[in-house]
């Protein structure tokens, strides 16, 4: 039996940087808002995020230079304005930030800055070293708290409310069993689906059911072909994944092979600096040529106390399995790390869907296009954030923004039973995190491709039926998200950022576009 538990203004789903910020934003505009999450308040993948915070703050940054490393490390699909916006919007949200407490790392009182991959000068803030999104997660947990918003753990989203074609509310399971709420306006600031893959830097919340949730209540998805995969994550037998922040190759760590040799630069010019998607296959290239399992990460030229004040959570986790980063090769891997895609946003938070919004990883605003700049995450939540709960307070009837280059749309469409073959081995979290990372992983193919998109939509299918008129279970929503990804990167037929395909190996003009699921009409 469901329950009803009354109605409310605004109902927030998800607790990282864009939960948040958005709950605290609104709240300081005069909107109550309720803050949901299927975890605890604490988790969330921004309190992983090691790397930092991008903003032209630095005496020889600028908007427009900041706006530009975004544009290339897009290759070709960043929304422009949608860059634009959060280039110049940035160091705003970075003095919110100081407002609220978080205590961003100063040398003499100034704010220091580092250099990551495919920035084209030192513009990312970082916050206790390599425990930026900690910093900034606690901070923002702490305000919550102190302003006593409404916040409900161990809630699982499992579907949006809907009423003539408007988005009223949501479904979902909590401690006490199912439960219907009613709202004004909901915003989805559910996270990325990283953890749904066997290889991945995410917490376990990571498994991407907003994006399946909103797909089937209406609203539209797009560039879910696009996982960003992180080059250097600790790899050892038995041991637990841990992303090694791409700071320290900022600050001069190189990665090399099993016979000692830097082997970078024979890949790119930039070498270490290289956008991640370029690295990625570097590393995997390169150990396919070698037979070797991993590669290894050399901070050693680094002075140990850098290192130590630099990156104290990387010091302090490697120092638990037996190694030194100022003295050991750390041997290292490209895993899972950051969902490109996500719910088709415009500028201000606005889905195709009317009383729907979404912000942070589980949205596309197109500032990523197909290939995210590293620490552009965290204020792509904040900016867009902020907007969206501009856009919240305006009367303005509801209109959907276009954006700057072409969609492909694709229809989603369930098939009915009579028509449909389902494969009668169900396909277990485990099995799907398999089959995405040898079908839909760094370097795709056609058959490889074919053959996940149809054990997907068969498992999709079966979740479907044997639920009948109930709600979706998370399984189903997973399997969904799955499904996309997969349909994505088969439909691509080319290479580009983030997506690689081997039997296309070439970026093509006449894909230069966003693939964009709608779902049956």
């Amino acid at each position: 039996m469901t329950s009803r538990r009354g109605r409310r203004p605004l109902v927030i789903v998800g607790t990282g940087i864009a939960g948040l910020f958005v709950a605290l934003r609104a709240q300081e505009s005069g909107i109550t808002p309720l803050l949901i999450t299927k975890s605890s308040l604490k988790e969330s993948n921004t309190l992983y995020a090691q790397g930092g915070i991008a903003a032209a703050i630095g005496p020889k940054d600028s908007i427009q230079l900041h706006f530009r490393d975004t544009v290339h490390a897009g290759a070709g699909l960043v929304d422009r304005r949608a860059a634009w916006v959060l280039a110049r919007e940035a160091p705003y949200r970075i003095a919110d930030l100081v407002r609220l407490g978080v205590p961003f790392d100063t040398v003499e009182g100034e704010i220091t800055l580092g250099r990551e991959a495919a920035h084209s000068l030192p513009r990312v803030l970082h916050a206790g070293g390599d425990a930026t999104g900690r910093q900034i997660e606690e901070t923002l947990q702490r305000k919550v708290r102190e302003r006593s918003i409404e916040v409900w753990e161990g809630f699982t989203l499992r579907a949006l409310l809907t009423t003539r074609g408007r988005v009223c509310g949501i479904q979902g399971w909590g401690p006490r069993g199912e439960l219907s709420l009613e709202a004004d306006q909901v915003v989805l600031a559910t996270g990325g689906g990283g953890r749904l893959f066997q290889e991945s830097s995410n917490p376990s919340v990571a498994t991407g059911e907003g994006v399946a949730i909103a797909l089937t209540a209406g609203a539209s998805v797009r560039d879910m072909e696009f996982m960003q995969f992180h080059p250097t994550v600790y790899y050892g037998q038995g041991k637990p994944r841990f992303l090694l922040t791409e700071a320290l190759r900022g600050e001069g760590a190189l990665l090399r092979d099993s016979r000692g040799e830097a082997f970078l630069k024979s890949y790119h010019p930039l070498a270490e600096l290289a956008p991640r998607d370029i690295v990625a296959r570097a590393i995997v290239t390169h150990m396919a040529k070698l037979g070797d399992p991993v590669v290894y990460l050399d901070a050693t030229a680094i002075p140990a106390e850098k290192l130590r004040v630099r990156f104290p959570t990387v010091f302090k986790f490697l120092d638990s399995v037996g190694l030194r980063l100022d003295r050991d090769l750390i041997p290292v891997t490209p895993v899972a790390h950051y969902m490109v895609g996500g719910i088709a946003t415009d500028l201000d938070g606005r889905t195709s869907l009317p009383g729907l919004y979404a912000c942070g990883e589980v949205a596309s605003t197109g500032i990523h296009g197909a290939n995210r700049l590293a620490s552009n995450s965290l204020m792509e939540g904040l900016v867009f954030g902020e907007r969206l709960v501009r856009a919240l307070s305006r009367p303005d009837p509801w209109k959907r923004v276009d954006g700057s280059i072409p969609t492909y749309p694709v229809r989603l469409r369930a098939q009915s039973s009579r028509h449909t073959a389902v494969d009668r081995n169900p396909l277990s979290p485990e099995k799907i995190g398999a089959l995405l990372w040898k079908n839909v992983g760094i370097v795709r193919d056609r058959k490889p491709l074919e053959e996940a998109v149809r054990l997907f939509r068969s498992e999709w299918e079966r979740l479907r039926r044997e639920r009948n008129a109930g709600m979706a279970t998370p399984a189903e929503n997973q399997a969904l998200t799955a499904l996309l990804m997969a349909l994505g990167a088969l439909t691509r037929e080319e290479s580009r950022g983030g997506h690689f395909r081997k039997d296309f190996p070439f970026r093509r003009g006449d894909w230069r576009v966003h693939i964009e699921f709608r779902p049956q009409s």
